[in-house]
């Protein structure tokens, strides 16, 4: 019985929110301009199915996100991996990274806009920033957090750095590595909503903003929906598949 409810209970908050918000449109608590039925809203996301530009639109959005992300955990982990075979290195370029961890990457399209138009590479950009500083920060946890005893067990085998690097400290850190690539998926999506909403004329980004300025409150509650289920999607696929390649080292990243 216990197992059967902890099985449902996702279903039933979302049964509930789904209730109230219907409670809340049949009173007339809000214009339903401002918050439209769940039923109208739920009209329109089969219509855009059926019309197919909600798949065009999450199909873009994805392979941008893909593409970014990408590009930011190779950049995460080279930088990560040049942090711990030279440690002496991370006093040159530790400043710049904290600095511009602490610049918000949507603040930066307007730049981005004059450098490189409102095409591929600008939204490319907004995403590596925004993903790359999470992941980056966890895999170098992940990597100097390697216990000594199995370092100095490495010594005593003659293992090289690079040798102790690949057989010990990566296969140690591969769980705070997950971490961080999690948290970076999660980035890459907020960034890639925002930067379609300023510099895009298509993906889901894009497609909420045109439903807004043409008064579509249902399409951009669709748009919203569709943000987080992908999202949700993608997190888990991602993490299992990570799981299974790891076989379970990062299974505490993923719970």
């Amino acid at each position: 019985m216990k197992k059967t409810l902890s099985a449902l209970a996702p279903f039933i908050g979302i049964l509930i929110t789904l209730a109230i918000w219907f409670v809340i449109c049949r009173l007339r608590l809000f214009s339903p301009y401002v918050l439209p039925a769940p039923e109208k809203v739920f009209q329109s996301f089969l219509k855009m199915l059926a019309s197919g530009e909600i798949f065009e639109d999450v199909l873009i959005s994805f392979a941008r996100v893909c593409k970014g992300f990408f590009i930011a955990f190779v950049l995460a982990f080279a930088l990560g991996m040049f942090r711990i075979l030279i440690p002496s290195s991370e006093k040159y370029y530790n400043s710049i990274v904290q600095f511009l961890r602490n610049v918000p990457p949507l603040s930066l399209i307007p730049l981005l806009i004059l450098w490189c138009g409102i095409g591929e590479m600008t939204k490319t950009v907004i995403i590596v920033l925004a993903s790359f500083f999470p992941m980056y920060l966890n895999i170098v946890k992940g990597f100097t957090g390697c216990d000594k005893k199995l370092l100095e067990v490495g010594d005593a085998f003659g293992y090289s750095k690079l040798e102790k690097f690949r057989h010990i400290v990566l296969p140690y850190a591969s769980a705070d590595i997950l971490v961080g690539m999690r948290i970076g998926m999660g980035y890459s999506w907020r960034a890639i909503i925002g930067a379609e909403m300023i510099a895009a004329s298509s993906g889901i980004g894009h497609m909420i903003l045109f439903a807004q300025e043409m008064s579509r409150t249902d399409k951009v509650i669709v748009g919203i929906f569709v943000i987080g289920i992908v999202g949700l999607v993608t997190d888990k696929l991602f993490g299992i598949a990570l799981n299974r390649l790891f076989k379970g080292n990062g299974e505490n990243g993923w719970n």
